[in-house]
């Protein structure tokens, strides 16, 4: 895998149960080679015109540029947020066998993904 090709996706939950659920189905569904399913933390936010405060668990999502539309498409339809944070960062660099074993890992998504 190129590096550029290595992603990092960012999205939060509003509890450990929902959390680890999702991460689990993405890694089942081969749309991520791992998923860290990290300490609550505390958002605060804009929404609806208000200041908002809540406790949330981010996941930290290991993927595939080729995996990233259906990775997207996964969360929004088992995302119980009506607008969820979905980001992706691309991977400036990274141990080689590290890029090769995600690639590996998410290959049979990406190849079941609809072409762009």
């Amino acid at each position: 895998m190129s590096v550029t090709q290595a992603l990092l996706c960012f999205t939060t939950l509003p509890d450990e149960a929902a959390a680890t659920r999702l991460a689990r189905e993405l890694v089942e569904a081969h749309l991520a080679a791992c998923v860290n399913v990290l300490a609550p933390a505390r958002s605060v936010y804009r929404w609806q015109g208000a200041v908002q405060e809540e406790a949330e668990v981010p996941l930290v999502i290991k993927t595939s540029a080729e995996c990233y539309p259906a990775l997207e498409t996964f969360i929004r339809q088992n995302h119980p947020y009506e607008l969820p944070e979905i980001v992706a960062v691309q991977v400036a660099h990274g141990l080689p066998a590290y890029l090769d074993w995600l690639t590996a890992a998410t290959h049979s998504a990406a190849r079941r993904s609809p072409q762009r």
